[in-house]
C-alpha cells in the first residue's frame, strides 16, 4: 500500500500485491516465471466523504492517464480535475473505525 496523492480535495492510494499462484478458475500460461500482480487503485474524494477502488483495466486506463499528465507537469489543479472524472463514480461512503 502506498499513498501516491494527497490533496485538500482527493487522496489516492495505490494496492500493490503480487500473486505467485493463479486463483482458482485462473491459469498461468506456460511461463514458470509469470507473475501476477493484483491490486488497484482507491480514490477518496474528502468533500463528498465517497470513495472507490479501481481495479483491471479502469486501474491501467487510471495510471496510464496519470503518467501522462505528470509529462506535462501539472498543477494540484490539474490533478485534481483528472482525479475527479474517476472520484466521480464513487458511491461508497468513507466510513471510520
Amino acid at each position: 500500500m502506498h499513498m501516491l496523492y494527497n490533496s485538500p480535495s482527493f487522496s489516492v492510494v495505490k494496492f500493490d500485491i503480487q500473486v505467485a499462484e493463479p486463483l482458482p478458475g485462473e491459469f498461468l500460461l506456460a511461463n514458470p516465471e509469470l507473475q501476477l500482480n493484483r491490486g488497484g487503485f482507491e480514490i477518496v474524494d474528502k468533500f463528498s466523504r465517497k470513495e472507490i477502488f479501481i481495479e483491471g483495466a479502469l486501474a491501467q486506463q487510471f495510471q496510464d492517464g496519470v503518467e501522462a499528465l505528470i509529462e506535462q507537469d501539472p498543477s494540484e489543479e490539474d490533478l485534481d480535475d483528472f482525479i475527479e472524472s474517476y472520484a466521480s463514480m464513487g458511491h461508497q461512503p468513507v466510513v471510520m473505525h
